[in-house]
């Protein structure tokens, strides 16, 4: 996906095109938002086949094995799909993983609270659909579209739901505290030691949850972040990486090149063309 962000909508005749030839399971390096108005929707995630009807609302991590295939219910279909990259809202998609790494689909309540969810969708289209789009506005209308979200899915009483097991809770406790300290130049032990447990054991967890070691989420987030600057500001490489705890830039770019297969410097040249 070369977009930072695009969406639109799926009705009864791309419904019926996509149930004809569906998808083998694959995954993406995007994250993907569902919102469901009207319809079904079969969805394959984590090894297991679910049927849903709207209204509803699921989230695929990047990099999770899935598969959707809409259906009409009574002649109607609306689903409005969202993609964006990692680096488009860093600091929102992190807490993502967390809430959404073992329960991708909520099915909703169709009230006040959900039509304003598809209000916020349309106000998104219409951006992007400008001949000059503004992305900051989008990037605001995404985070408050995941906070209602959020605020929903606990008034339904399921903010515990699939957070009890001591492995999720460790997990969402991690990322929290990544959140504080990745800028800084620290490593597995510093984060385990913050939970209480062995650098072992914390890499088990995050080895079970994402398929990722402790450095590896921590370098992930690193370059979410480094993206984000890249694009948003004019800092040189040297700040940028010495803000995220790189001291020479040699090795940040090693590192970053590494990551994403660009130099940081071919990486905003492409941002920007793309934006401008």
């Amino acid at each position: 996906m070369n977009q930072l962000f695009t969406i639109y909508r799926i009705d009864e005749t791309d419904a019926l095109k996509i149930s004809s030839m569906p998808d083998e399971p694959h995954n993406h390096d995007f994250e993907e938002l569902i919102i469901g108005v009207d319809g079904r929707l079969e969805h394959f995630i984590d090894f297991i086949e679910r049927s849903l009807t709207a209204p509803l609302v699921t989230f695929i991590t990047k990099g999770k094995v899935h598969r959707v295939v809409p259906y009409a219910v009574n002649g109607s279909c609306s689903f409005w799909v969202i993609r964006f990259r990692s680096e488009f809202i860093p600091d929102t998609t992190f807490q993502l993983y967390s809430y959404y790494h073992d329960k991708a689909n909520i099915e909703m309540r169709e009230d006040a609270c959900f039509n304003r969810l598809t209000t916020l969708c349309k106000l998104m289209d219409d951006e992007v659909k400008q001949p000059s789009p503004d992305y900051s506005v989008i990037q605001h209308l995404l985070s408050a579209l995941f906070a209602m979200i959020e605020a929903e899915r606990r008034k339904n009483g399921d903010d515990d739901a699939g957070f009890r097991k001591t492995q999720s809770i460790t997990f969402k406790n991690f990322l929290k505290i990544l959140e504080e300290n990745y800028r800084r130049p620290e490593g597995v032990d510093f984060y385990a030691e913050k939970l209480f447990m062995s650098a072992r054991n914390l890499n088990l967890i995050c080895q079970n949850i994402m398929q990722k070691s402790v450095s590896e989420i921590i370098e992930t987030r690193k370059l979410i972040e480094a993206k984000n600057l890249l694009v948003r500001t004019d800092k040189t490489i040297s700040e940028i990486g010495f803000e995220l705890g790189y001291n020479e830039k040699a090795y940040f770019t090693r590192v970053f090149k590494n990551k994403s297969g660009q130099t940081p410097s071919e990486f905003r040249e492409e941002m920007r063309k793309l934006l401008s």
